[in-house]
């Protein structure tokens, strides 16, 4: 008996560039930036003061009660609404559910970090008595968030979080995709969650010289593949996709927006923060990820690159696509929508798989906008969908994610069809 076949049947997000999923992908089609200048709290002694952040967002309208909300962290109810989207359009029936079959695994990389710093804030302003939140514990840590979904539907199979940096999100939903192959779940929650601006991540990642200074162009300060970028821009929000067995969801007539094809992992190997010069990690996952969708280099359409608008990392994951898919390489689209929702570290592959999934049911590559100056260490015959999104028939698209300390993650989504 072989792997079970995988499809993703429902879709929910809250990110930069919409509180929904339909105006996600208008404004990433349209090219519009997420950036804002941060107004959570006093940015003036820091190098960055602007994020992309997520606006008008009210999470009592989706069903989780104002006196609870002091108990849950900002990424966390990211995450429950991003999840209550993505089931009510998988339109699945949970009263006919083996809720025992039904999983969440999410990513994130650094959970109830806004929860943290309050208190720790709260504490040190307050003198030596340590008055703690009793709900502290219970927001801080990563893996709350599928906890909560899980207890709100009843979902009782595999639950729980990875975490690997900037590729956890991705890491979790190529478990989802495993688990359901092998016949230990037959649908699971997956994606990721993050909600990282606060004063510890900006000055830490600042201090690390990773992100973007660019205070007087913020709008356009994620510029991937520009000769004048300078860092990446950080993000927040959330996820969820509805991963299902294909036979559970042809029976059901759910409706199928792609197929989940295959997943790669690999580790760098070489530094904590900085990629393998040569991309090779980078190259190694994706090599990995087409083995085990059994697709060849030649038959990918589209990649949506990690693409971070670091100096390094931006040339290391094109040379990486250039020894990987040779000739093949100027005959894809690339993109990086982390110029538009800017980077939701543990979140940003959950994020991306719904701009892959997109370009396959719609047709349509989003652009990397932002794009003005060349680089000489950048191959520009290469197809970076530049400034504007391009139409064509997109088959498969993969979708890359690298984390500090070097892990990497790659995703192949893939058209559906009832043949094999």
């Amino acid at each position: 008996m072989g792997l079970r076949r995988v499809v993703v049947t429902g879709l929910g997000t809250i990110n930069p560039l919409g509180n929904s999923v339909g105006e996600y992908f208008s404004n990433l089609d349209n090219g519009i930036s997420g950036a804002r200048l941060i107004k959570t709290f006093d940015t003036s002694l820091f190098k960055t003061r602007f994020a992309c952040t997520v606006e008008d967002f009210d999470p009592s309208r989706y069903g989780i009660e104002r006196r609870e909300l002091r108990r849950i962290d900002r990424f966390a109810q990211f995450a429950m609404v991003a999840a209550d989207q993505a089931v009510k359009d998988s339109g699945l029936d949970l009263s006919r559910l083996d809720l025992d079959r039904t999983g969440v695994i999410l990513g994130s990389g650094i959970g109830g970090i806004q929860s943290l710093t309050e208190e720790i804030m709260g504490y040190s302003a307050g003198g030596n008595i340590p008055r703690f939140s009793p709900f502290l514990i219970t927001k801080m840590i990563s893996d709350m968030a599928p906890g909560l979904i899980s207890i709100k539907y009843g979902f009782a199979g595999p639950n729980y979080t990875t975490t690997s940096a900037c590729a956890s999100s991705s890491h979790a939903m190529g478990d989802a995709l495993n688990l359901i192959r092998l016949g230990k779940a037959d649908v699971i929650l997956t994606g990721g969650a993050e909600a990282p601006i606060s004063e510890p991540s900006i000055g830490g990642f600042d201090s690390s010289k990773a992100l973007s200074t660019n205070n007087e162009q913020y709008r356009t300060a994620s510029r991937p593949f520009d000769a004048t970028r300078d860092g990446f821009v950080m993000g927040e929000g959330s996820a969820v996709l509805v991963f299902e067995e294909l036979e559970h969801a042809l029976k059901r007539g759910a409706r199928v927006y792609a197929e989940v094809a295959g997943a790669g992992t690999s580790a760098d190997a070489y530094h904590i923060t900085a990629p393998h010069p040569e991309g090779e990690g980078a190259m190694k996952v994706m090599r990995l990820a087409l083995e085990d969708a059994s697709l060849s280099p030649g038959d990918v359409d589209y990649i949506n690159v990690h693409g971070t608008s670091t100096p390094l990392g931006d040339v290391a994951e094109l040379r990486a696509v250039k020894r990987l898919f040779g000739e093949h390489a100027y005959k894809l689209n690339i993109s990086s929508t982390k110029s538009m929702h800017g980077h939701l570290l543990g979140a940003a592959g959950a994020v991306e798989a719904l701009a892959c999934i997109h370009a396959v049911r719609d047709s349509i590559v989003p652009p990397t906008i932002n794009f003005q100056f060349e680089d000489p260490d950048i191959d520009y015959r290469l197809n970076l969908t530049l400034n504007k999104s391009q139409r064509r028939e997109i088959r498969v698209a993969l979708n890359n994610t690298f984390g500090f300390g070097g892990h990497n993650s790659c995703l192949v989504f893939k058209a559906f069809s009832e043949a094999k």
